[in-house]
């Protein structure tokens, strides 16, 4: 009986399977006898949401698993008593008994099961579960085990100290115990005084740990400063113990970014004094973050750069710079430098010790920001290495950088260049033979009148195209790269004097070159002399009433007054730019010119006037504006080129004089200018006839590139300092000092 009942269970099963069978033949299942999961039936009654087309028929893709005959019922049961096993496999995998064999669902391997999928999430949000527990268990702990082991950090005992020291390191290593130490000032306190008393070195270590661990809150920052933790960092810094060390300094480095008034605890506590010396050190991380906690403490404070420099600090990072590779490291050290680099007790310092090579060196790296602070750093020591040897590489690689299209890297490269330039005829030839010429026209055309780049450009042109054996070359190069227009461009309007100066300069060095009178003449150049010669006397002369000198973008008037005389000098050796310049009416201003004050712009008026007298109707104006008299005072100059000059120009006005005016003015020479000098009588009669003496004793008129000073940059990790210092100097290029302005990089 019970075999006819087990036969016709299986018929029916039989008959089950052979019904879905048929539903499916038709498109349907029910999921209930072939195990194939359905979709429920949209409430539109269309077979997708997403379908445009209705049909009553639903067709769904299905995955069929077929089993042998009887098999069905046992897999079933198979499958249910182990349901429970592998939602356990899933969420919690550690209560298996190892080697449990879980029967799998999963008929397609690139489709997990829904228990799979609920596999990840579980195991995270047991591991939260349990964390919080252990969070919950390690700040209790923490609570009741602080004030017993306060008592035994201050026990007389030495080693229940060390032990105590020991336990609460242990604990500051886990947020919520650490959370709970910082809240006690009692036990920060005792740390701290813990760690000042100690002899023993083990001590020591476990008491900076502790402190190093705080001081990655905010919270554990303020305790320690509170508690007078700095004084006792700061003497740990002289630890012979490694690690004591970095505890120390990186706690330093932390309180001083983010802790105020910490800069000035430090530097109370001779923190300085402590650092420098641990520049010695070997480890580029360790020595990445004491320049650092260097750089945070010099920003901005005289004082502090004066202190670093007492303690041998310019040797040390110029020697970081020459033996290291750590790119953070370098990055850090530049920062020091750059910020010494306005420091004048520094920055000579850091020249002698051969920080201009270490910082070249770098030039051609691969970390923009460590060649961006190079660069910054090298402009401002620049002023202070005109006479420094060995920059051959440095001078060939600033050239290269005059291609660059980063705005910053020219702004820098030009100053630099400008200021290696000055007043050394090495520097002159080399960068002259190394294309610099091109080079630095061609960085004006990219500059789009960025002055900050134009006007050291202009300056850097200034110097080679005077004063040194390959000058010529240097003249003869500009008008060959087309340079002759791009220069006379800039002395259009807007003025920005600076440039217009340092413009008005080039200009005259380059007439030098008699080739270049043309097309400097074809540029209109003469023109915007005259034209900026007569604005710069008008504002020179209305100040001069008021007893006062005027300044313009930190350029004296009486600069422009002088530069735009002298280029006409020059220019004015050339027939046709002669007759320009008189065309424009100029001698009446140029004769008002002998009466300044200032004794350069005497010499370059009569200068000019000199030229000019050598056209006949000229030398009749010249006298019909009554040049005569300041003339014959001149004579008398201990200036023996405005003598000379003035000597010439009368005795050109007198050639068509008669017999009386000639022997008054010969008599005037003979008892003035000439009686100590025969020979000069000679020298003015060569120059009334040919024009072609000219007395050179000036300097082109630049002297020094004024040294960037932002006293600026960020902190190792953060920006929080990006700033302008405010800490700025006078310019240094003039013959006189000129009025300090502000000199900002944005």
């Amino acid at each position: 009986m019970a075999m006819q009942l087990n036969t016709s269970e299986l018929d029916m099963a039989h008959d089950s399977v052979m019904k879905v069978s048929d539903w499916q033949s038709y498109g349907y299942d029910s999921g209930i006898q072939s195990g194939v999961t359905t979709t429920a039936h949209s409430l539109r009654g269309t077979a997708d949401d997403g379908d445009s087309d209705y049909t009553k028929k639903y067709t769904t893709t299905t995955t069929t698993t077929t089993y042998a005959h009887g098999a069905l019922p046992e897999m079933e049961s198979q499958l249910a008593m182990t349901r429970g096993q592998r939602v356990r496999a899933a969420m919690f995998p550690e209560t298996l008994v190892e080697g449990t064999h879980i029967l799998s669902t999963q008929t397609d391997p690139s489709q997990q099961t829904n228990v799979q999928k609920l596999a990840e999430p579980s195991q995270m949000l047991k591991t939260a579960i349990v964390q919080l527990i252990n969070y919950q268990d390690d700040a209790e702990l923490a609570t009741r085990a602080v004030p017993e082991l306060t008592k035994l950090l201050n026990d007389e005992d030495q080693v229940v100290v060390n032990k105590a020291a020991m336990v609460v390191n242990q604990l500051a290593r886990k947020e919520a115990s650490r959370r709970a130490l910082m809240q006690s000032p009692q036990m920060v306190a005792a740390v701290v005084r813990t760690m000042q008393n100690t002899s023993d070195m083990e001590t020591a270590r476990c008491t900076t740990s502790i402190l190093h661990n705080l001081s990655h809150h905010r919270e554990g920052l303020l305790s320690i400063f509170k508690s007078g933790g700095i004084p006792a960092l700061v003497r740990m810094l002289s630890s012979p113990m490694e690690s004591v060390l970095f505890y120390a300094i990186t706690t330093l480095h932390n309180l001083l970014l983010h802790q105020e008034g910490a800069k000035m605890a430090v530097r109370l506590a001779d923190g300085l004094q402590k650092m420098v010396p641990l520049l010695q050190k070997s480890n580029p991380k360790f020595l990445a973050i004491t320049t650092d906690c260097l750089q945070l403490l010099s920003y901005g404070n005289q004082e502090s750069k004066l202190i670093i420099l007492a303690n041998g600090g310019p040797e040390g990072l110029v020697y970081i710079m020459q033996h290291h590779t750590y790119e953070k490291l370098l990055w850090t050290t530049s920062r020091v430098l750059k910020v010494l680099s306005v420091c004048p007790s520094n920055k000579p310092a850091i020249v002698e010790a051969g920080g201009m090579q270490a910082l070249g060196k770098h030039l051609t790296g691969s970390s923009p920001r460590l060649v961006q602070n190079c660069l910054w750093t090298l402009r401002n020591l620049s002023d202070a290495a005109t006479k420094q040897d060995g920059l051959d590489g440095l001078l060939q690689i600033l050239v290269t950088q005059l291609s660059s299209t980063d705005l910053n890297v020219l702004t820098c490269s030009t100053g630099i260049l400008s200021n290696l330039t000055c007043n050394n005829g090495r520097n002159k030839a080399l960068v002259t033979q190394d294309n610099g010429v091109e080079s630095l026209i061609q960085a004006i055309l990219r500059a789009e009148q960025k002055e900050d780049i134009t006007e050291p450009a202009v300056c850097a042109l200034r110097h080679l195209t005077s004063r040194h054996p390959d000058a010529e070359l240097a003249q003869n190069a500009v008008r060959q790269h087309y340079g002759i227009p791009t220069i006379v461009k800039l002395l259009n309007q807007p003025h920005y004097w600076p440039v217009i100066k340092a413009t008005v300069g080039l200009i005259r060095n380059l007439a030098l070159c008699p080739v270049n009178q043309g097309p400097i003449r074809d540029a209109g150049a003469i023109t915007n002399l005259v034209r900026l010669l007569v604005k710069s006397h008008q504002d020179a002369q209305r100040h001069t009433t008021a007893s006062s000198q005027t300044y313009q973008d930190g350029v004296r008037m009486e600069e422009i007054v002088e530069g735009c005389t002298g280029a006409l000098h020059i220019l004015a050796r050339d027939p046709i730019n002669r007759c320009e310049i008189i065309g424009l009416q100029t001698i009446p201003l140029l004769v008002q010119l002998l009466y300044s004050p200032i004794e350069n712009v005497k010499r370059v008026a009569a200068g000019v006037l000199c030229e000019l007298a050598l056209d006949k109707q000229a030398a009749e104006m010249i006298d019909a504006e009554g040049a005569s008299a300041p003339l014959m005072e001149l004579l008398h100059s201990s200036n023996e080129g405005i003598a000379t000059y003035a000597a010439a120009v009368l005795f050109r006005i007198s050639e068509d004089k008669n017999a009386d005016y000639k022997k008054r003015v010969s008599v005037e020479l003979t008892h003035s200018l000439f009686k100590h000098d025969p020979g000069a009588w000679e020298a003015a009669q060569n120059m009334s006839m040919d024009g072609q003496m000219y007395v050179e004793d000036m300097d082109p008129g630049f002297q020094q590139y004024r040294t960037y000073n932002p006293d600026m940059d960020g902190m190792m990790e953060t920006d929080m300092h990006d700033m302008v210092d405010g800490d700025y100097l006078p310019d240094a290029y003039d013959p006189m000092m000129r009025q300090q302005y502000r000199y900002t990089h944005a």
